[in-house]
């Protein structure tokens, strides 16, 4: 029965190789690409199609860097290391040079939002025996202070101070009281000057007294540091400094 069923199963193979054999003979090209899958081979499960997170490791590694603001870099200052260096200087209007001219943009008959006050003074010593140069800038109206009889501008301007360079401000100008501005910066000797500026109205708008807390520079020339004249409404430069003798002047004063 053994050899009966061994005989049957040789004739089957032998027949199917018979058939694999002509089909060869006629489609060559089809053997060749054909792979014969046996239901026994196990493979690989299928990989999720669910997007994974991509993979940046090709990418070159980017330097950390800190990074700090200029606020917080000068939070030291409240430090006794911070020098401060006081400079102190008159302005004085002395009608000779169409200053200021008030351009009336608000239309009204009154001081209002948005006029505009373009200004050019003389500058000198806070002793008053030398010229050093000139104010330059604009001011904003901002509001009207009728029940104080003056008004608030926003400022922003500069002082000139000759072959030394220049400090620029900005800020509040009060026309009835003392007010300070920011110093934002300066040129020369001035280059990195940070601070305030004290302004002292003593008569509107033709004698100013202000007085500079600067930090961030290197001294100031003792020719820029004498010793202020008590700010009065009768404060006048000396006549060398206000005929510009080249005694009672600084190097290459600013006109």
């Amino acid at each position: 029965m053994a050899s009966s069923s061994t005989n049957l199963a040789l004739k089957t193979f032998s027949s199917f190789s018979l058939k694999a054999a002509a089909a060869s003979n006629s489609h060559p090209t089809s053997l060749a690409t054909t792979r014969i899958i046996s239901p026994f081979t196990s493979y690989p499960s299928l990989k999720s199609t669910t997007t994974s997170t991509p993979n940046y490791s090709y990418l070159p590694s980017l330097p950390k860097r800190s990074f700090t603001c200029r606020s917080q870099a000068r939070s030291s200052d409240s430090d006794s290391s911070v020098k401060v260096q006081e400079l102190s200087v008159y302005e004085i209007n002395e009608r000779d040079r169409g200053s200021p001219a008030y351009l009336r943009l608000s239309q009204k008959t009154v001081n209002s939002l948005g006029d505009l006050v373009p200004f050019s003074n003389k500058l000198y010593t806070g002793c008053l025996q030398k010229r050093v140069g000139i104010t330059a800038g604009i001011c904003v109206l901002i509001q009207n202070k009728s029940e104080k009889k003056g008004d608030r501008y926003e400022a922003i301007y500069s002082f000139y101070f000759g072959d030394y360079g220049h400090i620029s401000v900005q800020g509040s100008y009060l026309t009835y009281e003392d007010t300070y501005l920011a110093v934002t910066g300066g040129s020369g000797i001035f280059e990195g000057a940070y601070g305030q500026v004290k302004l002292h109205q003593i008569v509107f708008p033709f004698k100013l007294f202000y007085t500079f807390y600067l930090k961030g520079i290197k001294d100031l020339p003792q020719e820029l540091l004498s010793k202020p004249v008590e700010p009065s409404p009768s404060v006048e430069p000396s006549p060398d400094a206000k005929a510009c003798h080249p005694n009672a002047v600084i190097s290459g004063f600013t006109d």
